[in-house]
């Protein structure tokens, strides 16, 4: 685990990049403008869109602090499957054409890369120490939806991990919990994909210091140009489900994890 000694008053956290370049470079734009010191990444940088290599400029020159997402550990040691978590077939298929496609078109440097980054990071926000992580504090490919994670149970996740607020990503849906005692967990989304809720627009967090307190916590909506990204996964011939999805909002793969409230959110 990496530490960071100490984090600006104000940070932009994203995750699920999934090769959407259109998005990241929105996500920059949008956190400069809000006055964000930092940018931190939470990991899966490939997968489902087009052309990974993209996003690698991308993320150096705003010098981002990525972690480690189950994709970016597969993809970084040739691993045969993006070990996300899925147990339904259908799932598992649309993810192994995503996973093929991604491995073969990332770069060796780039897999080197991601195969080096840290599984979780941990910084001091204010009086607040932070946890970053990609699925939970105890899996880096553990789902945690709103609607299936008890209060108690998230607290005693926080609690072993000794921090003020743990930020997670993996399921693409984003949320916070307030636990009591000034602590508080959150999903932060993902920008390479809609939430499942009829918007193309995805989804960051903004983290601010707050004195005495855990850190404030604002769930950003962000506009990106899904057309352009649309047509290039088409160039691609990536499957249409994908692209359908992107144009959209509403998810029509991977369905099949999503718990009976999450679901009923969405048309399918």
């Amino acid at each position: 685990m990496r530490r960071m000694a100490s984090a600006p008053g104000k940070i932009a956290v994203f995750g699920g990049v999934y090769s959407n370049d259109a998005a990241l470079r929105a996500l920059i734009g949008d956190a400069r403008e809000r006055r964000c010191e930092a940018l931190f990444c939470l990991g899966d940088l490939g997968g489902f869109g087009p052309s990974p290599d993209r996003i690698f400029p991308l993320l150096r020159e705003a010098g981002v602090h990525a972690i480690q997402g189950n994709y970016d550990h597969s993809v970084g040691h040739g691993l045969p499957d993006c070990a996300c978590g899925y147990t339904d077939p259908a799932d598992n298929h649309y993810a192994r054409l995503a996973y093929g496609y991604t491995l073969a078109r990332t770069s060796r440097a780039n897999r080197a890369w991601m195969a080096r980054l840290p599984a979780f990071l941990r910084l001091r926000l204010g009086d607040a120490e932070v946890l970053l992580c990609h699925g939970s504090p105890r899996r880096t490919n553990e789902f945690l939806w709103d609607s299936t994670s008890s209060t108690a149970f998230l607290r005693r996740l926080a609690s072993e991990a000794g921090a003020d607020l743990v930020l997670v990503t993996h399921t693409g849906i984003p949320w916070t919990r307030a636990l009591g005692a000034g602590v508080v967990f959150a999903n932060v989304g993902a920008i390479g994909r809609p939430a499942n809720d009829g918007s193309p627009r995805v989804w960051y967090a903004v983290v601010e210091a707050s004195a005495g307190g855990a850190p404030r916590v604002e769930l950003v909506s962000l506009a990106y140009d899904h057309e352009r990204l649309a047509r290039d996964m088409e160039r691609e011939r990536l499957p249409a489900e994908f692209v359908e999805t992107i144009r959209t909002g509403w998810w029509t793969t991977c369905l099949e994890i999503l718990p009976g409230r999450e679901r009923a959110r969405g048309i399918h």
